[in-house]
């Protein structure tokens, strides 16, 4: 006996329906009211199949309006294809908001899907790509896909991945070999496993990247895509991620999404590199597209790019998408006496080992990085200064001046456009291991400087102490503050000493890249917990890990030396599914030790005021670290013997003022490109038609709180609602509803965002959702059942 697609049959003591993947030997069937978990083959010829069929409604079982619409809001939360004009929505564990859906209206318009989602940090450009991806998937058009990414962001990429019923594989250092012995030596694991999340400096080197590009998915999906611009050295990190992401690009019939908020990266050149990667003659249109004359290559660029800010969708289709009121605040604190003579020792350090006579060029630049690392550290914490100053330079395992400078800029500088923020925060070490002309090795003098900073700690550390009262603050506040640092020796340290300082009630941890990416989120994890709470880490959580959820605060302890790694911590916390209205955001900085004050002045302020006036942050438009590296110089070099300095010297102000002339010209580019780019032409009649046929097809999530809270108070819970949430207790349930949530007790659950502590969130594919849907199906269609959440047939009764 044959069954067509979509028949009703019933095996193995259910009822079951044909799905189309059958074949006249072997039934593909879903478990009537079943989830896709449970599909399974069945060959007739091995058991059983017959015909399956329902007896109609019968009059002994009425029910009421609400009854029957629980019996219809079940099926249709059951659907998981064909929904609407998306075939994708019944799949994906999330609503997205109306203004998700442009990038996946672009992509639908392309062929192949080649778009930039260049949309302002906290928006949700990982949502946007799923979509994309998930719609791709259910048509049929790609079947294999890779995400390409920091390592750092692989285990989020994964979580995000999962609420699109998308099961991805990590492409680690740690995981590749594990992964590869499942494989057959003449098969690849990009062919092996159809859906994959590779880090970007794992698979760029020579002989993994051609395998890639041999073996890669049709669709291909590369976040933090900036990293991928090429770089000034062709031998560099930044070369091999441009010469892979190009490889992609060269497929015509490849599907390449690219993400990054910084598009430009403060690099016209190196915008105009991402958009050769998805049409090469992109590359080639003006640089200023304003203008009637330039209205076509506008509306070309414009097919590809989609690039908003917050305040362009905040209110968008009459669906407010709440984003946190960031409240910035400066505090400084002042160096003890004691403190003070050592950073004085340290510049006269400095200065003598960095101006020495006679120095080869290696030796100088040795000696360079080693004494910016030293004021660096002795900057940050008195622990960090006593590390630095016992610990040898990296600089000198290099052999040439530029290797030299290369190891030194990753060890001192923040650079966000190198591979990620992994072993950033290790300290750089400030001993050259040489002598000086004198015949005194330097090293006695670093271990004498060493043992007076160990002195300091604790007790003797003005920059702690002056953070006490801050930090007390925010907690009495009801605030969870995230406070970042630059080295592990400064977090470790000063975790420690808030442990002993703070109220006992206060949960302290520190996070650090001593932990691999999973124990940070178990940590971090655990820590969330907590009533009362502080993080202390270094930047290995500046992205990658959203932490809105448990934190709302962010102290940066040690000030960035690059204005996007500010943004970045800021952004762990100031993004869409914030709880708190507010973010406090604390910038705190020694008034009188010479190095904060620059990187404020120049940088961190500047940045600000931007960012303040666009609503978006602009990337420093020159290579920030070269001037850094060149105004720290004028400290070392023609610097007075005092470090109390918050302004900059003389000579070295027309330096800065040119960089910020250059700045508020990149900030002009940027507020343009906004504006013809933020995607009006997409018409938001368009997407509401879109919306409407979608919740007709598959429910909102008003429709999924109406049918669970109806569903479950008719079963017998017991549920109280404040502010969103509801309290739902089970214990009087039917134990099988119970034994089918897996849940027993009580519940604390919400059906939209933002989520506090403790709470679910529903939405139409959450397994709770699903069982109860295939509770109330099961019950409705099973004779035996006389008291059902649901009824077949119903009457409603007028007067």
């Amino acid at each position: 006996m044959s069954f067509e697609s979509g028949a009703l049959v019933r095996a193995r003591g259910r009822e079951w329906v044909v799905l189309p993947d059958s074949e006249s030997d072997l039934l593909v069937l879903r478990p009537l009211g079943g989830t896709d978990d449970e599909v399974t083959g069945i060959l007739p010829e091995l058991e059983p199949v017959e015909p399956a069929c329902f007896d109609p409604p019968s009059p002994d079982r009425l029910g009421d309006h609400d009854s029957c619409r629980r019996l219809r809001d079940a099926v249709r939360l059951s659907f998981r294809q064909g929904s609407g004009p998306f075939r994708s929505f019944g799949r994906i564990a999330i609503e997205p908001r109306p203004y998700q859906l442009v990038p996946l209206l672009m992509a639908m318009r392309l062929n192949p899907v080649r778009i930039l989602i260049a949309d302002d940090v906290g928006i949700g450009k990982t949502v946007e790509a799923s979509l994309i991806a998930r719609e791709l998937l259910d048509r049929g058009e790609v079947s294999r896909m890779a995400v390409l990414c920091p390592p750092h962001l692989a285990e989020q990429w994964q979580f995000e991945l999962s609420r699109f019923h998308i099961e991805a594989e990590p492409v680690l250092p740690g995981t590749a070999a594990r992964l590869e012995r499942h494989c057959r030596l003449d098969e690849s694991l990009f062919d092996h496993y159809p859906f994959t999340i590779v880090s970007l400096d794992f698979i760029k080197s020579e002989r993994r990247r051609q395998e890639f590009l041999a073996h890669c998915p049709e669709l291909v999906l590369i976040d933090e895509a900036h990293t991928c611009a090429p770089g000034g050295d062709p031998r560099g990190r930044r070369h091999q991620r441009h010469q892979l992401a190009a490889g992609l690009g060269q497929d015509p019939q490849r599907h390449l999404i690219l993400l990054t908020a910084t598009p430009h990266s403060g690099n016209e050149d190196a915008f105009r590199s991402l958009l050769g990667l998805l049409d090469p003659e992109l590359k080639e249109l003006p640089e200023d597209l304003a203008g009637r004359q330039n209205e076509p290559h506008r509306r070309r660029l414009a097919r590809h790019l989609v690039q908003r800010r917050r305040a362009d969708i905040r209110l968008y289709l009459d669906a407010d998408t709440p984003f946190p009121r960031r409240l910035d605040k400066e505090e400084t604190y002042r160096l003890s006496p004691a403190y003070r003579e050592l950073f004085q020792a340290a510049l006269r350090y400095a200065r003598e080992t960095t101006t020495a006579e006679g120095l080869a060029r290696p030796q100088q630049r040795i000696r360079w990085w080693s004494a910016l690392a030293l004021l660096r550290s002795l900057a940050s914490s008195p622990a960090a200064a006593a590390a630095t100053m016992r610990s040898r330079a990296r600089t000198v395992e290099a052999e040439t001046p530029e290797e030299i400078d290369e190891i030194g800029r990753r060890a001192v500088m923040d650079l966000t456009d190198d591979e990620s923020a992994e072993g950033d925060d290790v300290i750089p070490g400030s001993d050259p291991q040489e002598e000086d002309d004198s015949g005194t090795a330097p090293r006695r003098r670093l271990l004498e400087m060493a043992r007076r900073a160990e002195a300091l700690e604790g007790d003797g550390d003005p920059k702690l102490a002056a953070l006490l009262p801050h930090l007390q603050e925010l907690l009495d506040a009801g605030y969870h503050p995230i406070v970042f640092c630059r080295f592990i020796p400064t977090a470790e340290y000063l975790a420690a000493e808030l442990r002993r300082r703070l109220p006992g009630d206060v949960e302290i941890s520190a996070v650090t890249g001593l932990l691999a990416p999973a124990d940070r989120e178990q940590r971090v994890a655990e820590l969330a917990k907590a009533d009362r709470r502080l993080l202390v880490c270094t930047d290995c959580l500046s992205e990658g890990i959203n932490l809105q959820e448990s934190f709302n605060a962010v102290v940066h302890y040690d000030l960035s030396w690059n204005p996007t790694r500010h943004e970045q911590r800021e952004g762990r916390v100031d993004r869409f599914g914030q709880p708190s209205d507010n973010v406090r955001v604390l910038t705190y900085y020694g008034i009188d030790n010479g190095i904060d004050g620059i990187v404020l002045d120049v940088l961190l302020r500047k940045h600000k005021a931007i960012r303040n006036r666009l609503g978006i942050s602009v990337p420093v438009p020159v290579d920030s670290q070269s001037l850094l590296e060149a105004l720290y110089e004028g400290l070392l070099l023609r610097g007075r013997d005092s470090p109390e300095q918050l302004t900059l010297f003389e000579e070295l102000q027309p330096l800065a003022d040119d960089v910020h002339r250059e700045w508020e010209d990149a900030a002009e580019r940027e507020r343009r490109s906004r504006t013809l780019f933020a995607q009006h032409s997409i018409r938001v009649d368009e997407v509401a038609e879109i919306l409407r046929e979608v919740r007709a097809a598959i429910g909102t999530g008003v429709d999924v709180q109406t049918f669970t809270i109806g569903a479950l108070q008719r079963a017998g819970a017991r549920i109280r609602q404040r502010n969103g949430t509801h309290e739902i207790d089970l214990s009087e349930t039917p134990a099988a509803l119970r034994d089918l949530l897996g849940v027993s007790g009580t519940l604390r659950v919400r059906f939209d965002l933002p989520l506090g502590e403790g709470e679910i969130l529903l939405t139409r594919t959450h397994p709770i959702v699903e069982a109860l849907a295939s509770y109330v199906l099961d019950t409705a269609l099973d004779p035996q059942c006389v008291d059902g959440i649901a009824r077949r047939a119903g009457v409603m009764r007028t007067c």
